[in-house]
C-alpha cells in the first residue's frame, strides 16, 4: 500500500505501527466498497477506536444497509431487490450454516439460515450465533494521516461516537472463515485424488509377526496340550479383591520367582470335588511347555517340547462319605533354564488336604514358582538367595539362623475363615507390618498349649540369630547376631485357676546404614522379640486365641556432623601501613626518651579513625 501523509501529521507518525500489505507503486487506488458491499457497523466498530491502534471487527452480514450515525467515503453500493420467485443465496461463504437446525423453518439468531430470507438478519435478529456470518479482519488507523490509498482490499472512512474519522481496510483473510467450501470430487479429478490420498480398500488388522527367538524376563511361558493340540500359557493363579478369590487368567513370567495365595468357595464340595479341575493335580501337569517361543511354529515337534515331571506323589480327587480327599492345596513349580536356550527341565511337587463336605466350605491354594539356572551349582541352591550384598535391600527377606539351617522370619497368615494357615508371610527388611489370625486347639494341658502358641507366633523352626548382612553366610558365626527374647512373666498375672498364655509378638528391629554416604549399606544392628500374654481358664474344653505378630524396624543411623569451622578472611594491608608509626617510635627512641608523645599520637589516630566509621 502506497499511503501518503499530510505534513501536519508527520511529527506522529513515529508513534504509528501501521500493518498494511504493500503493492507496486502506479497501482490505481481500489474503490472503496467491498465486492460483496459488507460495511461495519457502530456495533461492529466498538466504542472509540484509538488512532493508531489495530482492531479485529465481525461483519454482520454479507449484504450492505444503512447505518445512521456513520458516514461513508467513497461511492455507494445499492442492492438490487430480488427477481419475483427467485431465491437470493445471501450467504455463499457459508456451504455449511452450522446453526440451520430445523429444516424448512427460521432458526432464531442464526444469521445464515436461508429459511429466515432476511437481507438484513441484524435488524431483526438481537445477535448472530457463531458461526453463522463470515468472519472479517478490519484494521483501522486515525483518517488524517491517509492522504490516498492504494490498497487492493476495500477500504472505509468511519466516524465514531467521539467525532474522530477513521480509515479502515478490509483484509480478505480466506483463513478467518468458519468453514471452507468442500473439494467436490467428479469423474475429471478422481484419478488424481485417488492416487494423492487412496490407498488399499482393505488393510489387514492382524500383521503376521515371527516369534521371538527365545524368552526373555517377563514374558509369559508358552504350553502345549497334545490331546486337544491347543495353545496355551503357564497359570499362577492369585488372589484378588477383598477376599483373595482366585483368578485363574494370571501368567507366570519368565524368570520371576513368585508365590501367590488365593482362596476358593464352593457352593457344592460334593460336585465340585471331583469336577473342578482346579482341585485335580492332574490339571497341573498335563501338558507340555514350549523351551522357546519359536515353537509356537512347530508345536508337535518334540525337540520345543518340555513335559512336567511329578516330583510328589499325588491322587485324584475322591469323595468318600462327608469328605473330599486329595484336594489340591499347593502347587510348587521349578524350571530349569538355560539363558537364551530356554526352559530345560520344569518338575512340580503339590501339597494335598481332605475338605468336609458342608455349606460355605472353603479352601486356600498356594502356588510358587521357582527358576533356577542348569549351571547352578547345589552348594548355591542350598545356600539360597541374598537380601542384598553386602547390605540388605529394602523388600528383601529378614535372614534368620537357627542351628546351622538359614532361613526367612515369618509372620502370621490367616487362612479365608480367619484361623491361622499353614502358610506365613516374610519379613521384608525395612517394611512394618501386622498380621493375625485365630488359633483353635483342644485343651490338653497349660504347658503344651503355651508352647503350640510359641511356636505359632515366632514359627518352626524359631529363629535363633539374624543376619547383620544382606549376604550373610551360616558358616560364618560373626555376620548373625543373637535374638534378644523376653517371654510372658507368669507371676505377674496373679493367676491360679488359669493358664497365662501368649497372644502378641513384636519383633523389633534396629538397623542402620554404614559406609560412605555415596553408598550406603543397611545393616541390622540387634533384634528381640517382645511377647505379650494373657490368661485363660482351664474349664475351656477347646480354645481359641486371636493371635497377632507385628515386625518395626527402627532406623538408628547416625549421620556425621557437618563440618562447623568456617573460613577465615586473609587481611591484607598495605605494605607502609605501619610506617607512620615506626617513624614516630623512632624519633621518640632518639630525641626524646621517655616521651609519651608517640603513644599519644597513636592514640589519636585511632580515634580518628573510630569516629569515621561511626559518623
Amino acid at each position: 500500500m502506497q499511503v501518503l501523509y499530510s505534513p501536519m501529521c508527520i511529527s506522529q507518525l513515529a508513534l504509528l505501527h501501521v500493518f498494511f500489505l504493500m503493492v507496486p507503486p502506479g497501482v490505481r487506488p481500489q474503490p472503496s466498497f467491498s465486492p460483496s458491499g459488507a460495511v461495519p457497523t457502530p456495533s461492529d466498530l466498538g466504542p472509540g477506536t484509538q488512532v493508531g491502534t489495530l482492531q479485529s471487527f465481525s461483519e454482520g452480514t454479507e449484504t450492505p444497509w444503512a447505518v445512521p450515525g456513520i458516514s461513508t467515503v467513497g461511492p455507494t453500493v445499492v442492492t438490487t431487490s430480488a427477481p419475483g420467485n427467485r431465491t437470493v443465496d445471501l450467504f455463499p461463504v457459508l456451504p455449511i450454516c452450522v446453526c440451520d437446525l430445523t429444516p424448512g423453518a427460521c432458526d432464531i439468531n442464526c444469521c445464515c439460515d436461508r429459511d429466515c430470507y432476511l437481507l438484513h438478519p441484524r435488524t431483526v435478529f438481537s445477535f448472530c450465533l457463531p458461526g453463522s456470518v463470515r468472519s472479517s479482519h478490519w484494521v483501522c488507523v486515525d483518517n488524517s494521516l491517509i492522504f490516498r490509498s492504494n490498497s487492493p482490499f476495500p477500504s472505509r472512512v468511519f466516524m465514531d461516537s467521539n467525532g474522530i474519522r477513521q480509515f479502515c481496510v478490509h483484509v480478505n483473510n480466506s483463513k478467518l472463515n468458519y468453514f471452507q467450501k468442500l473439494q467436490t470430487v467428479d469423474a475429471t479429478n478422481f484419478q488424481a485424488l485417488a492416487t494423492e490420498f487412496g490407498g488399499e480398500s482393505f488393510t489387514s488388522t492382524f500383521q503376521t509377526q515371527l516369534p521371538p527367538p527365545f524368552y526373555r524376563a517377563g514374558d509369559p511361558i508358552l504350553t502345549y496340550f497334545p490331546q486337544w493340540s491347543v495353545m496355551g500359557l503357564l497359570r499362577q493363579p492369585a488372589g484378588v479383591g477383598a477376599g483373595g478369590l482366585c483368578a485363574e487368567s494370571n501368567p507366570a513370567g519368565f524368570l520371576e520367582s513368585k508365590s501367590t495365595t488365593c482362596a476358593r468357595f464352593f457352593k457344592n464340595l460334593a460336585d465340585s470335588c471331583t469336577l473342578d479341575p482346579a482341585l485335580d493335580a492332574a490339571s497341573y501337569y498335563n501338558f507340555t511347555v514350549l523351551k522357546v517361543p519359536r515353537g509356537v511354529s512347530d508345536p508337535q515337534n518334540t525337540k520345543f517340547q518340555v513335559p512336567v515331571t511329578l516330583v510328589s506323589q499325588a491322587g485324584s480327587p475322591l469323595l468318600a462319605g462327608n469328605t473330599c480327599q486329595n484336594v489340591v492345596s499347593q502347587v510348587i513349580y521349578e524350571i530349569e533354564t538355560n539363558g537364551t536356550f530356554g526352559i530345560q527341565k520344569v518338575s512340580v511337587s503339590f501339597g494335598q488336604t481332605n475338605l468336609t463336605v458342608k455349606p460355605g466350605t472353603s479352601l486356600q491354594q498356594h502356588f510358587i514358582i521357582r527358576y533356577r539356572a542348569s549351571q547352578q551349582s547345589a552348594a548355591a541352591s542350598v545356600t539360597g538367595p541374598r537380601s542384598g550384598n553386602p547390605g540388605y535391600i529394602v523388600g528383601k527377606p529378614l535372614l534368620a539362623l537357627t542351628g546351622d539351617k538359614r532361613h526367612s522370619m515369618t509372620l502370621l497368615q490367616s487362612q479365608g475363615d480367619g484361623t491361622c494357615s499353614v502358610k506365613r508371610h516374610e519379613v521384608q527388611f525395612g517394611v512394618n507390618a501386622i498380621s493375625g489370625c485365630k488359633l483353635r486347639l483342644k485343651r490338653v494341658d497349660c504347658s503344651h498349649l503355651q508352647q503350640e502358641i510359641y511356636h505359632t507366633l515366632h514359627g518352626r523352626p524359631r529363629p535363633e540369630h539374624v543376619a547383620i548382612f544382606g549376604n550373610a553366610d551360616p558358616a560364618q558365626k560373626g555376620a548373625w547376631t543373637r535374638i534378644l527374647s523376653r517371654n510372658c512373666s507368669v507371676s505377674a498375672m496373679r493367676c491360679t485357676s488359669c493358664c497365662v498364655v501368649p497372644v502378641s509378638l513384636e519383633i523389633q528391629i534396629l538397623w542402620a546404614y554404614i559406609g560412605l554416604q555415596s553408598n550406603p549399606q543397611a545393616h541390622v544392628s540387634g533384634a528381640r522379640f517382645l511377647y505379650q500374654c494373657q490368661p485363660i481358664q482351664d474349664t475351656q474344653h477347646e480354645t481359641e486365641v486371636s493371635l497377632t505378630t507385628v515386625v518395626t524396624f527402627v532406623d538408628i543411623t547416625q549421620k556425621p556432623e557437618p563440618p562447623r569451622g568456617q573460613p577465615r578472611m586473609d587481611w591484607k594491608l598495605p605494605f607502609d601501613f605501619f610506617f607512620p608509626f615506626k617513624v614516630a617510635f623512632s624519633r621518640g627512641a632518639d630525641s626524646q626518651k621517655g616521651s609519651v608523645s608517640p603513644i599519644l599520637i597513636l592514640c589519636l589516630l585511632l580515634l580518628g579513625v573510630l569516629n569515621l566509621e561511626t559518623k
